[in-house]
């Protein structure tokens, strides 16, 4: 039974985002690409193409993704390339960096069809990747699954769309709705989602912490209980405005910022509107009281409710 080409192309999609989201640590700062080629190598009886070749970004500095997928195509199979599609979750980009220009790389390939998931925002390319294929007679499909592209890369996009990092706020409470006991801290989190905090620390750039939260409680912030590179540590003090922090933070590269602080701190960056994402860990403890948690802001949207050893942690996400 034929499938219609938007489900097909959906499918081929869903494998650049899977191989995509491999570059979690090693793309940074660069965006996770996946890349598929396919070709109708498959008997009548099929309905899909056959995937001939798939890469993708592995590390910054190094082959992006349709480079990787181009390399693994076997020597058999490169006579199938004029006939081949090539899915690639991120606009293919049309620039000299530390690689040649992947666009040019397709071109020379002869490939018949190029499916994008979205367009890259980053200012060198907006659109010029896309143009160049065109230009040079490929057909060219764009916005297959975006939002889910979007979503895999939203610090990237946050960064060079709105010129500040992507802003994780998340903390820990009770199920009364305290974040320590009478003002002493109290251990909220357990094991599961102890190792669940690192390996998000593992994940992002920086970390942030009020000044008293780093007075009274001295945290670490490091990925002592996962695998990875330990986040830029900062402390937001009095000296420090907020809006100058972030502005810095930008101009040094950071991407994505973790907030851990205290209730100060996270309903400055909440007044601010500085956040795109909220994570709350609730455990079934319960205290006299204390120190009230955080109010959400009203324009999130729940992404996500797991349990880790009794403990609930929910998702919000304001953007993608």
């Amino acid at each position: 039974m034929a499938i219609n080409q938007k489900t097909v192309d959906e499918i081929f999609m869903r494998r650049c985002l899977q191989l995509a989201a491999n570059g979690i640590q090693g793309a940074r700062p660069n965006p996770m690409v996946g890349a598929v080629i396919v070709a109708p190598l498959t008997p009548q009886s099929s309905p899909l193409p056959t995937i001939i070749g798939e890469g993708y970004h592995v590390r910054c500095g190094e082959g992006h993704a349709e480079v990787n997928a181009f390399a693994s195509v076997r020597q058999a199979h490169e006579h199938l390339l004029p006939q081949s599609t090539i899915y690639v979750s991120l606009e293919p980009c049309a620039h000299y960096g530390k690689t040649p220009p992947c666009a040019e790389l397709i071109i020379r390939k002869g490939v018949r069809r190029v499916v994008v998931g979205c367009v890259d925002p980053f200012d060198k390319v907006q659109g010029r990747g896309i143009e160049m294929l065109r230009q040079a007679g490929i057909e060219v499909t764009v916005g297959v699954l975006e939002r889910e592209c979007q979503r895999l890369n939203c610090r990237f996009f946050t960064y060079h769309s709105k010129h500040r990092p992507y802003i994780i706020l998340k903390w820990a409470q009770t199920a009364n709705g305290y974040i320590d006991n009478h003002g002493e801290a109290l251990p909220i989190s357990n094991e599961h989602t102890r190792m669940l905090s690192h390996q998000l620390r593992a994940e992002e750039d920086a970390i942030l912490v009020g000044h008293v939260t780093d007075s009274r409680e001295h945290p670490q912030l490091t990925v002592r209980h996962w695998h990875g590179p330990n986040p830029k540590r900062i402390v937001l003090t009095r000296q420090r405005p907020l809006p100058r922090l972030i502005a810095d933070l930008y101009q040094q590269g950071v991407q994505s910022l973790i907030v851990e602080g205290g209730l100060q701190t996270h309903e400055a960056f909440i007044a601010a509107g500085l956040y795109d994402e909220v994570r709350v860990e609730t455990s079934p403890l319960l205290v006299s009281g204390g120190t009230h948690a955080p109010r959400l802001p009203g324009n999130l949207q729940l992404q996500s409710r797991t349990e880790w050893g009794g403990n609930t942690l929910c998702c919000y996400n304001s953007n993608y």
